[in-house]
């Protein structure tokens, strides 16, 4: 017998909001209503009324979700379309029948449409979403910073001011660093309402009289180098988010964390996992941490190629990609550049004896990232065969690992 005999897969509707709202609160146990909570209800309508929101329904009755969102994001100087996955649940009774495996190759089906051939999510589950085709991306680093270890940086010339949150230097600063930093999220509309709709997830949870607040170092010409997001409770300075363009910046945006000593005694804080906190602290002694934090899945491979910045004019490799999910990736790929001009021609015969090197979906996507390199990739077996091709991929991929802080 059919398990999902009666359902019916379809995307969901604006009406049906509140039943999308029921499934997350049950998926992640918490606590919004639609009546009570109207900011998260206006939010996330306009968020399903920009991206593509699809479910399984039995019935009237919405039993599984995913909600795919359109950004941008950087990749080693490139602007790649995106689709960023949200909103994704399926109630207990439900699971194991594949349902999700079918919406997100709907949803990958969508993003290939729309040119966005690439995606991301922050995952619940890291082993769940690698099954999916994701692989991780990008680190965070979680910080505690004790006020006797507060650095003090003299003879700054420039400036802190404190400024709204939404003030039109943060923007800049902050498109100034994404243009620069690859594996940035190039924020549009959706993503700067996310940041501040996140202030008000803190209420919820933490206190109302808590609010995000921002501050921004102007050099001696008064121009905006750097901000921070941060805030004071419990006598603590929890800082939200810190970006900054150039060294003098960041050591004004510590001045004044520094400056709240006699209010806290300690500051935590997060970012980007190949941000060296520690080190560029006088007292590298602080306690930190470095976790994974958001995974990638490159949807459309040959399209993905075709705009890659790849780091060397001339060369001619081929590699096998495998997906499980998605039949449009799985095939040999043959790459050839001349003058920095590159041709991407898929070979469907998988299993060509000529074609030694063999990776998935998740592999290959780490390794064009810069997550991880093809050398190790090759050394804990990710990337398996024999031949050159891993040296010329040495050789050929831009070196740098992704920068994410943002979320969504």
């Amino acid at each position: 017998m059919n398990p999902r005999k009666g359902l019916v897969m379809r995307e969901i509707r604006m009406d049906e909001m509140g039943k999308s709202i029921d499934l997350l609160n049950y998926v992640f146990q918490m606590s919004m209503s639609i009546k009570k909570d109207r900011r998260f209800v206006s939010e996330k309508s306009r968020q399903f009324h920009v991206g593509h929101a699809v479910g399984w329904f039995d019935g009237d009755h919405l039993v599984s979700q995913i909600l795919s969102l359109p950004f941008q994001v950087n990749i080693y100087g490139v602007p790649y379309e995106m689709g960023g996955i949200t909103a994704i649940g399926t109630y207990p009774e439900y699971s194991k029948q594949g349902l999700m495996d079918k919406l997100i190759k709907e949803t990958l089906t969508v993003m290939r449409s729309e040119q966005r051939y690439i995606s991301y999510l922050f995952p619940f589950s890291i082993p769940y979403y690698r099954k999916k085709g994701w692989e991780i991306m990008s680190d965070i680093v979680e910080f505690q910073v004790k006020d006797t270890q507060f650095p003090n940086y003299m003879e700054l010339p420039g400036q802190i001011r404190r400024v709204d949150t939404r003030a039109v230097d943060v923007v800049s600063i902050y498109e100034q660093y994404a243009s620069r930093t690859h594996g940035a999220m190039i924020r549009n509309t959706i993503a700067w309402n996310e940041k501040f709709h996140e202030d008000f997830w803190e209420e919820k949870f933490v206190d109302t009289d808590v609010q995000l607040q921002a501050a921004v170092y102007y050099n001696e010409d008064n121009e905006p180098q750097g901000y921070i997001y941060y805030r004071i409770m419990e006598e603590n300075f929890y800082i939200d988010e810190i970006v900054y363009l150039q060294e003098e910046a960041r050591k004004g945006l510590w001045n004044f964390v520094s400056a709240h000593k006699s209010m806290v005694y300690n500051a935590y804080g997060k970012t980007a996992g190949n941000e060296p906190v520690a080190f560029l602290l006088e007292d590298s002694e602080i306690i930190q941490k470095v976790s994974p934090y958001f995974m990638a899945r490159i949807v459309d491979v040959e399209k993905f190629l075709e705009t890659y910045p790849f780091d060397e004019p001339k060369f001619h490799i081929r590699f096998t990609v495998t997906d499980r999910l998605v039949e449009w990736n799985n095939g040999t790929y043959d790459i050839k550049s001349e003058d920095w001009k590159v041709k991407i021609t898929k070979l469907e015969e998988n299993d060509r004896e000529d074609i030694t090197v063999k990776m998935s979906i998740q592999t290959l996507t780490t390794m064009l990232l810069g997550y991880k390199r093809p050398k190790y990739l090759e050394k804990i077996e990710r990337v398996k065969g024999t031949g050159d091709t891993v040296a010329v991929l040495e050789d050929i991929l831009p070196v740098g690992i992704p920068t994410f802080i943002d979320y969504f």
